[in-house]
C-alpha cells in the first residue's frame, strides 16, 4: 500500500468533501493520511504550527505529499524542510501572498467562513498578517510537482499561479516531470473533478522523489 500524505486547505478539515470523494477512488492501494492542520485551533491559526504539524504526519516519509488551496503552501514548506516526495497541488494558494491582508475586513477576530463547521467562524488577524509574509513559492521545489487548478478559479486566480509556475520554468530549477494542469470549467474546490486528482496522484507515485 503506498501512503499519500494529503494537507487540506484553509477552514477545511481532514472530512472535506474531497478527501472523503478521493478515499474510494483510490482504496486499497493508496492510504491518504489526513492530520488537521486547524492548530493550535483555527481561532488562533499559525502557519508554522500548520507546517511542524504536517511534517510530523510525514514520518515515515510517505510516497507522495498533497496540498489543496492553503494546504498547497504548507506543502511547498515541508518538502524544502527535507521531506522528499513528489508534490501534487490541487488549486493551490500560490502567487497570492498580498491578497491574504486585502480580502478580510478590518479588526480582530476576523469572521470568516468555516467550511469544516458549514457556518460562519472568528480567526484571529494575526495569522493573515504572517500569510502575508510567506514567500514558500517563491522558489521551485526540489522534486516533481503537479499543479491541478480550474479555469474558473472563484478563489485563487489562474494568472497568478500561471504566473509562479512561469517563474519556476525560468529559474532552471524546476523539477523534471513537474506539470501544470488546467482544468477546464474547473473551480476552486474541484469537486467535480476528484477522478483526475485521483489520476495525478497516482501519476505522482510512479515517478521519483528528488531533483531529477
Amino acid at each position: 500500500m503506498s501512503s499519500i500524505l494529503y494537507l487540506h486547505g484553509f477552514a477545511s478539515s481532514p472530512e472535506s468533501q474531497k478527501i472523503r470523494s478521493l478515499r474510494p477512488l483510490l482504496a486499497p492501494q493508496i492510504e491518504l493520511v489526513t492530520p488537521d492542520l486547524n492548530v493550535p485551533s483555527f481561532e488562533r491559526l499559525d502557519f508554522d504550527a500548520m507546517v511542524e504539524k504536517a511534517a510530523q504526519a510525514g514520518v515515515p516519509v510517505p510516497h507522495a505529499v498533497v496540498g489543496s488551496s492553503l494546504g498547497a503552501l504548507v506543502a511547498l514548506a515541508v518538502v524544502k524542510r527535507g521531506l522528499r516526495a513528489p508534490l501534487v497541488l490541487i488549486a493551490p494558494a500560490l502567487g497570492v501572498a498580498d491578497q491574504w491582508l486585502d480580502r478580510i475586513p478590518p479588526g480582530d477576530l476576523v469572521m470568516v467562513p468555516n467550511y469544516a463547521l458549514g457556518t460562519d467562524a472568528p480567526i484571529h488577524r494575526a495569522f493573515f498578517k504572517q500569510m502575508a509574509k510567506v514567500t514558500v513559492d517563491e522558489t521551485p521545489p526540489p522534486v516533481p510537482v503537479t499543479i491541478l487548478i480550474g479555469s474558473k478559479d472563484e478563489s485563487v486566480p489562474l494568472q497568478r499561479v500561471a504566473s509562479v509556475w512561469h517563474s519556476w520554468q525560468s529559474s532552471g530549477a524546476l523539477a523534471r516531470q513537474s506539470k501544470f494542469v488546467v482544468i477546464a470549467e474547473g473551480d476552486h474546490g474541484l469537486t467535480a473533478h476528484v477522478d483526475r486528482i485521483a489520476q495525478a496522484i497516482r501519476e505522482a507515485l510512479a515517478r521519483p522523489s528528488g531533483i531529477l
